[in-house]
């Protein structure tokens, strides 16, 4: 291996709180966890990196990461599953943090205090694991997947200080969101998703070979029946795609949180497509929302989002902060 220790360089722009903004310090990670050492090499502009078409090498990589950064020594995913980019992911969760910030007088809440609900965890449980090693923060997290389930709570089992902060829920009824979730006198400051955002298996097939073609891996015409892209960008196809998209997905989601608007103070999710922002907030709005907002997160040339929204108005919301945090 090459003796560039220059750390490879993410995009910028990250939120100022990730400690990811610096890249990743290859050699550290090694030391964290020697498996990586050989996936890494040198890249075209001779710094150390991985080829991130190779799904073991992002496996071990993500592992490396959370060696490193978030103390956690034991982490897995079942093979074909999505392996989560974890700046990214952890990305959102700052953002959320600042939602809070912003609702509690320009102050983040004690480590502690905050509860949340993630809709559709994964096996990789990533945003849990994240948030509370981030910002000790207590998760609920769901999935209507039994495997995802079963992973996620192997993984908490394995890491100190998890499974008392993280609980893991099946929905039995993919159908619901929350509903067989948020159970009678549970509250919580937060819900959070990154939905399937494709409409159909066509399109998240397109969507693959868009992954495979920016990385320069399109030697195959017939990429969609190959065994590397599958494997290599994973995904079990609830992960990847619902009928209608995140579209329909976020729609039902906006209907079903009325029912549990006592319960919640800012329910959240991610967005992938622009477009889709005005027809949700025509939807918040024949639901009564008191407060919605779209927060950006540039990352580089790529710009994601969340949509917030809270049923409650300000007064409200001093008032849940107050008794809650």
């Amino acid at each position: 291996m090459a003796e560039n220790n220059t750390p490879n360089v993410l995009k910028p722009q990250l939120h100022p709180r990730n400690r990811h903004n610096n890249g990743y310090d290859f050699v550290a990670l090694i030391s964290a966890h020697p498996p990586l050492k050989a996936f890494v090499k040198n890249n075209q502009h001779q710094n150390l990196s991985i080829d991130f078409a190779n799904s073991d090498a992002v496996k071990t990589l993500n592992l490396a990461l959370l060696k490193h950064h978030y103390h956690i020594q034991h982490w897995d995913i079942p093979e074909g599953y999505l392996c989560p980019p974890i700046p990214g992911r952890v990305d959102y969760l700052h953002y959320l943090a600042d939602l809070l910030k912003h609702t509690n007088g320009n102050k983040i809440p004690r480590p502690g205090k905050v509860r949340v609900l993630d809709i559709g965890t994964g096996a990789s449980c990533i945003y849990p694991i994240l948030g509370q090693r981030s910002y000790q923060w207590q998760f609920v997290a769901s999935d209507i997947d039994p495997v995802s389930i079963k992973f996620a709570n192997d993984t908490l089992s394995q890491n100190s200080g998890l499974a008392e902060n993280i609980e893991c829920r099946l929905q039995g009824d993919a159908s619901h969101t929350f509903q067989d979730i948020i159970k009678a006198n549970e509250y919580f400051d937060l819900t959070l998703c990154n939905p399937p955002f494709h409409a159909s298996m066509d399109d998240a097939t397109i969507g693959t070979q868009q992954k495979w073609h920016n990385l320069n891996k399109h030697k195959s015409k017939n990429i969609a029946n190959s065994n590397d892209a599958k494997l290599n960008f994973g995904g079990q196809n609830a992960e990847l795609w619902c009928d209608g998209g995140e579209l329909k997905f976020v729609g039902k989601m906006i209907a079903e949180s009325k029912h549990y608007q006592t319960q919640v103070l800012w329910f959240t999710c991610l967005l992938s497509k622009k477009d889709n922002i005005r027809p949700l907030k025509l939807a918040l709005k024949k639901a009564d929302v008191a407060e919605v907002k779209v927060v950006k997160m540039a990352q580089g040339q790529k710009i994601s989002r969340f949509i917030a929204w809270s049923f409650k108005n300000a007064e409200q919301q001093a008032l849940w902060v107050n008794n809650r945090f």
